[in-house]
């Protein structure tokens, strides 16, 4: 891995987690458009962007003939796990709470350590256990001193843990593009749906708040996908533990932007609540570290492949 390679991954990581990062701002700027008009757009305009793309590639027709059997299966699964994490985010945003939307995603992490054990049957290094119970211990302290069941944080966790686990286990099947082309495809339908109800019960406002809420609506397209393919650019040229740590970026920027510009007002006990959250997460930032460090000193008899890591 050459030094030039490995500088312009880091740099796509840290756009890619720090546009997420940002994107509090940019679904509160589509208001007064609900969380559910807005995944309608956000669903419809990538499918259209991605779909143009595929086009011009002469890879649309291909995608089409392969999504069948269990790769359709897992892909619709996927699509569904995705789609609820983007409007229960959405929603999140657009009722103030977007502190709980990165609670969430600071668990993320946490969530898909316990899942690999819990569905894979994966082994815990002493670590990781110590990070997962730290984790739960964080959720059931938030539940009873932070007044009620942190659901937004639980959910978008949980949420985007399966989606990644789902899409683990359909392993480096579609590209990035690709595979979020086969995902909108899927969501297409009800959105589509879900517009049309909007518009025929006059509650759309995607031609009733003027020019500049219109092209921020049809943008939504752009916004998903420039991050994403970013990010898979990054998964190509550094090493995966190095994206797992830029990974904190999203909610640390979710978290300033909902305290500094969005004005939420978080209790004393929800920070404690983050304060437990981190702890977890330095015990598993320093296993990833150590293992990866291990990995780069095999034994001198053998020779460790690295394969090529497809983005979510």
């Amino acid at each position: 891995m050459t030094r030039e390679r490995h500088g312009l991954g880091v740099v796509a990581a840290w756009l890619a987690y720090g546009i997420w990062g940002l994107f509090p701002l940019y679904f509160h700027a589509l208001r007064p458009a609900g969380a559910d008009e807005i995944l309608a757009h956000r669903i419809l305009w990538t499918l259209v962007l991605c779909a143009f793309v595929l086009v011009l590639r002469h890879e649309l027709f291909d995608l089409l003939r392969q999504l069948r059997g269990r790769l359709a299966l897992g892909v619709g699964i996927a699509a569904y796990l995705i789609g609820i994490n983007w409007f229960v985010y959405v929603y999140a945003v657009g009722t103030g709470r977007t502190n709980e939307a990165a609670l969430g995603y600071f668990l993320n992490p946490i969530v898909t350590v316990a899942l690999g054990v819990l569905v894979l049957g994966e082994r815990l290094r002493p670590l990781q256990w110590v990070a997962v119970g730290i984790g739960a211990l964080a959720a059931l302290y938030l539940t009873f001193a932070g007044g009620g069941l942190p659901w937004i944080s639980l959910v978008l966790a949980c949420s985007f843990g399966g989606y990644g686990l789902t899409k683990k286990r359909l392993g480096a099947t579609l590209p990035a593009l690709s595979s979020l082309s086969a995902e909108t495809i899927f969501l297409a339908p009800p959105a589509l749906g879900l517009v049309w109800w909007l518009s025929a019960t006059g509650e759309s406002t995607f031609t009733s708040e003027g020019t500049w809420h219109l092209l921020l609506l049809v943008s939504a397209g752009v916004v998903t996908a420039i991050p994403l393919l970013l990010f898979a650019e990054a998964a190509r040229r550094i090493p995966l533990v190095t994206i797992g740590l830029i990974q904190f970026i999203t909610p640390v920027l979710q978290l300033i932007v909902s305290v500094t510009i969005l004005r939420e007002q978080l209790s004393t006990a929800r920070w404690v609540g983050f304060a437990i959250v981190w702890v977890a997460l330095i015990f598993l930032s320093i296993d990833s570290l150590a293992t990866a460090r291990r990995r780069r000193r095999p034994p001198a008899d053998e020779v460790e492949l690295l394969e090529p890591v497809e983005p979510l």
